[in-house]
């Protein structure tokens, strides 16, 4: 891969932000089952992490699809996953419609807010009907003259008790059924109808804020519509890529992290008078998962590469997403048998991992969706 001498530097300075300013204040954001978004994100802008890709005019950087595929490597290392995913959704799963389709009105308005780190985004899609089944969704934007009124409920929905605003794929077509007739609409969170109706108390990921959320005849103008009208699905599978990739991303520093930690265990922990390490299966289970590791972060970067080819890469990220879903638990599981009881505890950073990667083959499209992906791509389902 081509990477620069850019490229390096600014993995470092990552690097060191994750260890310096993100991990020792994750055991108090786990304990208040939040992240304080507006804060950290501030900090972020004025490294230049958010919206490296976007246009500079709106607070972007501007730069190659390389430099987001290391920021998500290295927030991957973070010491839960709830930052990575919360960082993920305001750079690449909220705004990527934004930043292609917006018009300058709304790219001043909302998505130069969210690259200062003043504004957190968020992305409404799944309903509680309608989860990997993206056509079955049934919240509804009718139009009264010059304004959406929306009816519906989103579940789910991660950043959403913090948001400022959504990006929103509503039913915009009165007579429309399955993929047609959907726009994605912009939608601040302080216009009334909007109510976040229910934190939810999830397994793992407890530091990010996933919420149920409900409209009541909220009002919005017409003019926050992204795009063209009726293209919101066909436009929210694009978005969907990218949501791909940076999970596939931040899975490699994760995984990369876990099994690097794991090591130096084995190397400490004595067994029967020796090192955990010293047993064959161990030694050849840890370096077997490792190559794992290293097979999908340079599957990863072909991926990217054909991104900044130009390519259409909805093949390289559906194959490293169900990958990353599947090496996922495998790598979290190993790790905690070969810490032994001490890695069922709490106290140990073993059970966070085991809860937080279990989201890898489930949120941003499902292992067995990737199949259904794959299968109907390669022709061997009709």
């Amino acid at each position: 891969m081509p990477f620069t001498q850019d490229h390096h530097d600014f993995r470092r300075v990552v690097h060191e932000f994750v260890a310096n300013e993100i991990n020792p204040k994750v055991p108090g954001w786990e304990e208040a089952g939040q992240i304080p978004l507006h804060e950290v994100f501030a900090q972020m802008a004025e490294l230049g992490f958010l919206g490296l890709e976007y246009e500079p005019a709106y607070g972007g950087q501007g730069a190659d699809h390389l430099f987001t595929a290391v920021l998500a490597e290295e927030f991957g290392r973070a010491d839960h996953g709830s930052m990575a995913m919360a960082l993920g959704v305001q750079v690449d799963m909220a705004t990527p419609s934004l930043a292609r389709f917006g018009t300058p009105e709304q790219k001043e308005r909302f998505l130069a807010p969210a690259l200062r780190g003043e504004a957190v985004a968020a992305i409404a899609v799944t309903e509680p009907g309608a989860g990997s089944d993206v056509a079955a969704i049934r919240t509804r934007a009718s139009r009264d003259g010059d304004e959406w009124v929306i009816n519906g409920s989103k579940t789910y929905i991660t950043n959403s008790t913090q948001a400022d605003w959504l990006c929103l794929l509503a039913r915009t077509s009165e007579d429309s059924t399955g993929y047609a007739g959907m726009s994605q609409i912009i939608v601040p969170t302080a216009t009334a109808g909007f109510e976040v109706s229910k934190k939810l108390d999830k397994l793992g990921m407890r530091a990010s804020d996933t919420a149920l959320l409900t409209f009541s005849d909220l009002r919005v103008p017409v003019t926050n519509t992204l795009g063209e009208p009726g293209r919101g699905f066909q436009q929210q599978m694009d978005q969907f890529v990218k949501e791909r990739m940076w999970a596939n991303y931040s899975t490699v520093g994760s995984l990369d992290r876990a099994l690097q930690r794991t090591k130096e265990y084995t190397h400490q922990r004595n067994v029967f008078g020796k090192p955990l390490a010293a047993s064959d299966f161990v030694a050849f289970k840890l370096a077997e998962l490792a190559a794992e590791v290293d097979l999908l972060r340079h599957y990863n970067y072909a991926a990217a590469e054909a991104h900044i080819a130009g390519d259409d890469i909805m093949r390289f990220a559906t194959i490293a997403k169900y990958k990353a879903g599947r090496l996922s638990r495998e790598v979290a599981d190993w790790c905690l048998q070969f810490h032994g009881g001490i890695g069922y505890m709490e106290e140990t950073w073993t059970a966070r991992f085991y809860r937080d990667t279990r989201l890898t083959g489930i949120g941003g499209g499902a292992d067995e969706v990737m199949l259904d992906v794959l299968a109907r791509l390669d022709g061997y389902r009709s």
